[in-house]
């Protein structure tokens, strides 16, 4: 596996595990990357919409768009995935107890 396929698997749970933390288990794009910023998990926000896309055609998110922003909630499957109830290739499992 290459650095940039385990950051974005890195990415992608982070994605999910903020979502599910969520009041109402969504969030906006904006959030989202601050959060990525704070793991040091940074990406464009061109990139950011390349994996919200990613994550909902494997049906772990649903996106919607208000104006130019793009608003992610996370799925039943989602959650799932992002507990380590559930794995997804392309997806980093969850650390046990994390």
């Amino acid at each position: 596996m290459t650095y940039q396929e385990e950051r974005e698997q890195h990415q992608r749970l982070c994605i999910l595990r903020t979502l599910n933390e969520q009041t109402g288990y969504r969030a906006n794009e904006s959030f989202l990357m601050d959060v990525l910023s704070r793991y040091a998990l940074d990406l464009s926000r061109d990139a950011l919409r390349t994996q919200l896309a990613w994550l909902a055609e494997q049906r772990l998110i649903t996106t919607e768009q208000l104006g130019s922003t793009t608003i992610a909630s996370i799925t039943q499957r989602g959650q799932d995935v992002s507990r380590g109830l559930a794995t997804l290739p392309g997806i980093k499992r969850p650390s046990a107890g994390a």
